[in-house]
């Protein structure tokens, strides 16, 4: 078999508060991205506090939407990734009712989609969740947010029961442990116990989503969304094994819950160990039960290494390890691990025995324009080629792999930096890191190389 299965969804992933801009535009609401000026490392928590950032105008997605998903369209894209911004919908996230042209404005997003034949796959909290709700209630710390959650996904869920069938819950959502502000609004010195008990609100907020989806559009998929890292031993050393198998359920830990609807004995005994005490209400653990998510998804831009040992640890995507000497870096000290990624889509197969979907992968990097005003960028051809053939062999093994979303498949704003020189992008933006340029859209090389491959359902990859 040299190309993919006949229904394998072929598009590119993109996220409201790092594409759209208009931050205050038709009673939008400040959200947790707004106040990250710098990105999610420096988080500003008062509104007296923040400055305008990049993110205020992004690449204007907003406005320019039409033109952006005709270019996704001129590669052959069947699918697009893309976030609706909960503050859109609800500015404070406590209202009882919706702002209507927030509704409004996603509408015509997926009736644009429409047109031309994308299916629209939508992430109901990719980073983002409003400000108010850490001003007022303390993030998800409060239980209340778990029903400002389920109006929100019912509102969304009714008004675009006909235009959206595949749902994702939160973007990442192990992340939490890692950038807490931007996971779950909680301070970025919180204790373990507040960012867990903050998790399980999430953890049921998801799974009320996952049965309101059921629910409310029968015919919906709806999937959660995991931080892939999978982490190897640094050696054969029986300790660092243990310590990689640590490592690793650290995030697994999210998707036990969300597919098998229980927490898991391993993290029940790290509770007990750290002096983690989770307050659960009557109907928790029955909820949790209640709802498996239909399918995985995943980001995956890099493996890990993890060792008994002291060592010195590097951070890639916001997640530290121990050096692999055995691979390349990308311009940001990402490992690129290709066969990393088939290793893992077996790895989650075996675990969960559910469909998976790759909802993002993609390399960042400094892209120059030529003299000429070309953009070529091998770099990002030879990453990609060599993923999507391990994903390719992964389908071999027996993967039940749905489809694959490239992260960023136009520059956007880097979420962790507030950038936009990470560029990621088949198109190129013309706008810099001090807010200048014209955001004129260019085609990089990439973009006709991604073409070919759509064309020819994988056909084109070099092995």
């Amino acid at each position: 078999m040299m190309s993919f299965p006949n229904h394998f969804l072929w598009g590119g992933a993109i996220a409201a508060n790092q594409v759209e801009g208009a931050f205050n535009q038709d009673g939008k609401g400040l959200s947790t991205s707004d106040m990250l000026p710098s990105g999610i490392l420096s988080p500003h928590q008062t509104r007296e506090d923040r400055t305008d950032g990049i993110k205020d105008l992004a690449i204007d997605f907003y406005n320019r939407y039409p033109e952006d998903i005709q270019l996704f369209n001129e590669m052959g894209f069947n699918c697009l990734r893309l976030s609706i911004a909960w503050t859109r919908i609800f500015p404070n996230g406590d209202e009882l009712e919706p702002n209507e042209a927030g509704l409004a404005y996603y509408d015509k997003i997926f009736d644009e989609l429409a047109k031309h034949n994308m299916q629209p796959f939508v992430t109901l909290s990719h980073y983002e969740m409003p400000y108010a709700l850490v001003e007022n209630y303390g993030g998800w710390g409060s239980r209340k947010l778990i029903t400002f959650f389920e109006r929100y996904a019912r509102t969304v869920f009714e008004r675009y029961q006909h235009k959206v069938k595949l749902w994702l819950t939160f973007n990442e959502i192990n992340m939490s442990l890692h950038a807490p502000f931007t996971g779950v609004g909680l301070p970025e010195e919180a204790s373990e116990q507040a960012i867990y008990q903050a998790i399980h609100h999430q953890l049921l907020a998801n799974a009320k989503a996952v049965n309101l989806c059921h629910e409310i559009i029968p015919d919906a998929k709806i999937g959660n969304m995991l931080l892939g890292a999978l982490y190897y031993p640094h050696t054969c050393n029986p300790d660092d094994v243990i310590t990689a198998m640590h490592e690793n359920n650290q995030w697994l830990f999210f998707g036990d819950v969300q597919t098998r609807g229980k927490y898991p004995g391993y993290m029940l005994r790290y509770f007990r160990e750290q002096g983690i005490d989770i307050a659960m209400e009557p109907g928790d653990i029955e909820l949790l039960a209640s709802a498996s998510v239909d399918f995985i998804s995943f980001s995956y831009y890099a493996s890990g290494c993890a060792s008994a040992d002291p060592k010195e640890k590097e951070v890639g995507n916001i997640v530290s390890g121990v050096p692999n000497p055995y691979l390349k870096k990308s311009q940001w000290g990402w490992l690129i691990d290709p066969k990393g990624l088939r290793i893992l889509l077996n790895f989650l197969h075996d675990r969960y025995q559910k469909p998976l979907f790759i909802v993002e992968n993609g390399l960042g990097a400094r892209d120059e324009v030529t003299p000429e005003g070309e953009i070529v960028d091998d770099y990002r051809i030879a990453y990609l080629n060599d993923h999507l053939v391990q994903a390719r062999e992964a389908i071999l093994d027996g993967v039940e792999l749905m489809g694959f979303t490239s992260w960023g498949p136009i520059d956007l704003v880097a979420n962790s930096t507030a950038e936009m020189s990470k560029r990621y992008g088949y198109i190129y933006v013309d706008r810099h890191n001090d807010g200048s340029g014209t955001l004129e859209r260019k085609r990089k090389k990439s973009f006709y190389w991604y073409q070919g491959v759509i064309r020819s359902n994988g056909g084109t990859l070099q092995a």
